[in-house]
């Protein structure tokens, strides 16, 4: 019973230092924004939607275009490295990957939508 105990506080804080270790090296790499920055830079530069084609389909932030995050590996030459690139998906874990993902590649002027989109109360396309 105590050793199953130890295995679960175990893991746990593993995969609680992963998400803080991601976080970290996101934030060498992007801007944490709320939706009122969001909305304000996102006419400046690349809006990407990191969900899959069929919830972007059901709805996205207007001006956005899809990039799922299980193709991003092939197609982030796509998203041009001269313009400030904005990500967002549900939440913020494929947010982080992709800013990672980038930033790694070159890509300055990164920001992530800190709240997902299953928070955005901004204009939406359906």
């Amino acid at each position: 019973m105590l050793g199953s105990m130890l295995l679960i506080v175990i893991i746990l804080l593993v995969i609680f230092g992963y998400n803080l270790y991601s976080r970290l090296r996101a934030n060498h790499f992007a801007n944490f924004i709320g939706e009122e920055d969001f909305q304000k830079g996102r006419h400046k530069g690349q809006v990407v939607d990191l969900r899959e084609s069929k919830d972007f389909e059901a709805g996205h932030i207007l001006g956005a275009r899809n990039i799922p995050y299980s193709t991003i590996k092939m197609f982030y030459k796509n998203i041009r490295n001269d313009m400030p690139v904005y990500l967002y998906d549900q939440g913020k874990a494929l947010s982080i990957k992709t800013a990672i993902l980038l930033g790694k590649h070159g890509y300055k002027n990164i920001y992530v939508l800190n709240s997902g989109y299953r928070n955005w109360n901004g204009k939406t396309k359906k």
